[in-house]
């Protein structure tokens, strides 16, 4: 992992291998760049005018023995035009900016990038963004191919962020620990997400969780077996799982930092590790991306991770009921009739619908916290993707202060999401003639009446649900885990655990 740090400082005096600047469109220099041109008598802008940089977003120009200033070379980065810089913007200037770096023997560099003026958005945000925009740049998961690309002799290994002033030095500090524990957070679960079905697979989530255990003597993990969720009356999570080799998994991680009569969070994930439709098999095609049914798992392991690195000082817990659905002869089959914890029966229409079976039986099992808050976070419909494209997570929830907690946070991490309607006038698509309800209900707002299915289970607490299909992953080219909603849901349990006094 990289190093980071942060510091203030005039860009002419930074002693440093590399300095990052911008510079916008029409060739306009950012004030760290101005700095720079006016103790270099002139040097940036007598290169802009001769037309080597024009500023669009994401060029970038390294300028060696720049005069006038400390540091060995000056990268130019395109931020566009100056009216549109965003977090979008400056996170695809950031990523530029490194990965030019990366592989042209620049260990470490010193980034201006941070003080530039974002209309709306804190340093706290900038910082964070900046961070994870680097780290996503450089990601890599090739430790499975014979011969791993060994990447750069010289990579680089450190950078350091300015601040606007030296006054924001302490919180800078406080939000860059935050940065690098969310971008470890999203590391893991990226690397979980990328790996093969026949490596990950419900036992080696468990020892996952066990790992995280081990690293953080705060959080306490049980993993509970076949056996015990029989005895809980599981049968619904069991259901799934009765087609395939692979035993099932109930992965329950907590973290109690907060005061010990306060309500915990619950976070629950969808723990597919290969999903083939089971009986209802899927079409071949694109098949091996249902390796990522686990995505919502991982997430909840990754942002655990992220709980425990920061000690935050409320008490969160984290439950990953985790299976294989496979089409094997005790397999789960259409027309069949199963009971689940909550003791509410399900005619099972489709067994391609088997996510919302492992986590009706979490969701009834997260009761026994009396939690305050329950999120669960699932790759659940592909309905989902056709609504919203890959964008936004799509969010449902029963309760409206906490539908707008958890979109503003996804608004402040740039992990967004976006409300779907949850309403009573779905819930009769799921009739059944012979059961309590059936597990689909159509073809009609298929992401709605999953989730409508859910929140038969949820009626006691509050609850949230975010349907990631859409963004746990990348299609095409650029194929992988996304990490997604980590950073979403670090930046809600950061911000609670301030709202409610706890931490500073």
């Amino acid at each position: 992992m990289l190093e980071f740090s942060v510091k203030s400082g005039a860009p002419e005096k930074q002693r440093t291998s590399c300095l990052i600047v911008g510079i916008y469109e029409a060739r306009k220099l950012s004030e760290a760049a101005e700095a720079i041109d006016k103790a270099s008598d002139g040097h940036l802008s007598a290169l802009t005018r001769r037309g080597d940089m024009e500023g669009e977003l994401g060029d970038t120009l390294l300028i060696h023995a720049v005069p006038g200033i400390q540091a060995e070379r000056v990268l130019l980065v395109g931020l566009g035009k100056e009216r549109e810089l965003d977090l979008n913007a400056l996170n695809k200037a950031t990523a530029a900016a490194v990965k030019a770096l990366h592989y042209r023997g620049t260990t470490e560099c010193v980034s201006h990038l941070t003080e530039l003026d974002i209309k709306g958005i804190e340093l706290e945000q900038i910082l964070r963004q900046s961070v994870l925009a680097i780290d996503a740049a450089l990601y890599r998961f090739d430790q499975l191919k014979s011969i791993p690309d060994p990447g750069p002799r010289r990579p680089l290994r450190k950078v350091t962020f300015i601040t606007p002033s030296r006054r924001a030095l302490l919180e800078a500090e406080a939000s860059l620990r935050e940065a690098m524990a969310i971008s470890s957070g999203i590391h893991l679960t990226k690397n979980l997400g990328n790996m093969p079905p026949n490596i990950c697979t419900p036992t080696t989530l468990a020892e996952e969780a066990r790992s995280l255990a081990v690293t953080h003597p705060n959080l306490m993990v049980e993993v509970l077996d076949q056996t015990r969720m029989e005895a809980l009356g599981m049968h619904a999570l069991l259901a799934v799982a009765k087609g395939s080799r692979e035993a099932p998994k109930l992965i329950v991680m907590e973290h109690m930092g907060g005061p010990a009569d306060e309500p915990p969070i619950v976070l629950v994930g969808k723990g597919v590790t290969f999903d083939s439709g089971g009986i209802s098999l899927k079409p071949g095609a694109d098949m091996d991306q249902m390796k990522y049914d686990m995505a919502g798992a991982a997430a909840v392991i990754g942002i655990m991770s992220v709980v425990a690195e920061l000690r935050l000082p409320i008490n969160v817990v984290g439950i990953v009921p985790s299976v294989e659905n496979m089409p094997g002869g005790d397999a789960l089959k259409p027309g069949d009739i199963i009971k689940s914890m909550s003791g509410q029966t399900i005619e099972v229409l489709n067994t391609d619908a088997e996510g919302r079976l492992i986590l009706c039986d979490a969701l009834t099992y997260a009761k026994r916290y009396k939690p305050e808050t329950v999120i669960d976070m699932a790759t659940l419909t592909g309905a989902c993707v056709i609504a919203l494209g890959r964008v936004p997570s799509g969010l449902l929830s029963n309760h409206k202060a906490l539908a707008q907690e958890l979109l503003k946070a996804g608004e402040t991490s740039h992990d967004r999401a976006w409300e779907l309607p949850l309403w009573d006038e779905y819930q009769p698509q799921l009739k059944s003639n012979f059961a309590d309800m059936a597990n689909i209900g159509g073809r009609e707002g298929g992401a709605l009446t999953a989730a409508a299915f859910l929140s038969r289970f949820t009626k006691d607490y509050r609850w949230a649900h975010l349907d990631i299909a859409g963004t746990a992953w990348n299609v095409g080219e650029n194929k992988g885990a996304t990490g997604r909603p980590v950073g979403l849901i670090s930046e809600f349990l950061i911000k609670r655990a301030r709202a409610n006094g706890h931490a500073g």
